[in-house]
């Protein structure tokens, strides 16, 4: 079988930088409602769970953005996707800065998650058509710019000055944003490999396909509620921790540098795990990963000191990084990749709807019993959820064989 010449590529290669670069940049809106809840919540003077919700509806935008940007990417490419997205993100921002209550502010943020989506499931869609022997390690990389995004720009935030406050931090990012984006598109302007014949003549190698354990919409459904499951666990410390160590008298400034820990240790698990689905698959790779982000939130359990919190939050960061691109690879495995935008687009959309639902349900738990324990118990039931799915796709993929399709 003679393998294509632009696939894993030094293009190819040079395409991921880009597309690292672009995810890093343009995933902001994941983390900047996170940094600014604490001010939120005072400028509004309303309770924990209605200042999750300006979170919640960034998350649903980004869920249905997934599914809507994914396809577009199908039929348009990840350049005008991505420009679309810039803008939509800059009119998003300045919006949100100008939003005179809660409820136009949390308007204004699901159109930040819409723009926002762009920058993760397409993008590792689009990436994953370019390699094929180092698709793992490819995917995992693209999918670290959404935590190399918390790494950086919480810290950029806290570090403007305190009186210029988060509505002039946001206008800043809607200027950021599209002056960065759509330059860095057009650099991804290049057709993607799959079902056409490269510039040497040489058509693609047939894409090598695992036999699914079922059908593809059922399999597609299970992923879905498994990405439920995994990221309403996620969502718990990812939101909450820098409202927990305000409460806990450690300050804002403390959860945004534990924010920070947690996510730069979620960019070492994802490389680390992109290297193990190389090896092993993104299900075997994906039932670790959530075993382990399990094993992680029992950790907050019971240490509350503020040493402690920065080494567990280290620990969940490298316990989960490697989850959710793990289902991008799945999806690569057992299904064709001319339907790879729509199938990622829907599987990522299941588990930003996860982490938003995880996000207010946090909040909500908070409010009924003053604390955050009951609701990391609540992320560890759904943390199962997901093992007893993935074990189960798991035990029925065990001894097929590849499918040339």
């Amino acid at each position: 079988m003679h393998a294509s010449p632009v696939l894993d590529s030094s293009y190819s290669w040079k395409r991921l930088a880009v597309t690292l670069l672009i995810a890093t940049i343009g995933n902001v809106g994941m983390w900047s409602i996170v940094v600014v809840m604490p001010e939120v919540q005072a400028e509004f003077a309303i309770d924990r769970a209605s200042a999750s919700m300006p979170y919640t509806l960034t998350m649903v935008g980004f869920a249905f953005g997934s599914l809507v940007l994914g396809r577009a990417v199908d039929r348009f490419g990840i350049t005008l996707t991505l420009i679309g997205s810039a803008l939509t993100l800059g009119a998003g921002y300045t919006l949100a800065a100008a939003s005179p209550s809660i409820q136009l502010l949390s308007a204004a943020q699901m159109l930040i998650g819409l723009g926002t989506a762009a920058g993760f499931g397409p993008l590792i869609a689009d990436i994953s058509h370019w390699f094929r022997r180092r698709r793992g390690i490819a995917v995992a990389i693209a999918a670290s710019g959404n935590y190399l995004s918390g790494v950086v720009w919480p810290v950029l935030l806290r570090s403007l000055p305190h009186e210029a406050g988060w509505r002039t931090s946001y206008v800043t990012l809607a200027i950021a944003i599209v002056v960065t984006l759509i330059p860095l598109a057009l650099l991804l302007r290049r057709r993607s490999p799959v079902a056409s014949v490269s510039r040497d003549g040489i058509a693609a190698a047939p894409e090598v396909l695992q036999t699914a354990p079922f059908s593809p919409r059922t399999l597609q459904w299970m992923l879905g509620l498994a990405g439920i499951g995994c990221c309403v666990a996620m969502s718990m410390p990812q939101v909450h921790l820098v409202s927990l160590c305000v409460d806990l008298g450690y300050g804002p400034v403390a959860g945004a540098e534990m924010l920070s820990l947690m996510l730069m240790g979620g960019v070492v698990s994802r490389l680390v795990s992109g290297l193990v689905a190389d090896k092993l698959g993104g299900v075997r790779t994906l039932l670790i990963g959530s075993t382990l982000q399990c094993i992680g939130l029992f950790l907050y359990l019971p240490y509350d000191g503020l040493v402690s919190l920065y080494v567990v939050s280290l620990i969940f960061g490298l316990s989960q990084g490697g989850i959710v691109p793990s289902y991008a690879l799945i999806v690569r495995d057992y299904l064709p990749a001319k339907e790879a935008g729509a199938r990622v687009g829907f599987v990522i959309m299941a588990t930003i709807f996860g982490m938003a639902l995880g996000g207010w349900m946090s909040g909500w738990i908070y409010d009924l019993t003053g604390s955050y324990q009951a609701a990391f118990l609540n992320g560890i039931a759904f943390n199962l959820l997901n093992i007893a799915i993935i074990g189960t796709i798991f035990l029925r993929s065990r001894g097929t064989t590849p499918l040339a399709a």
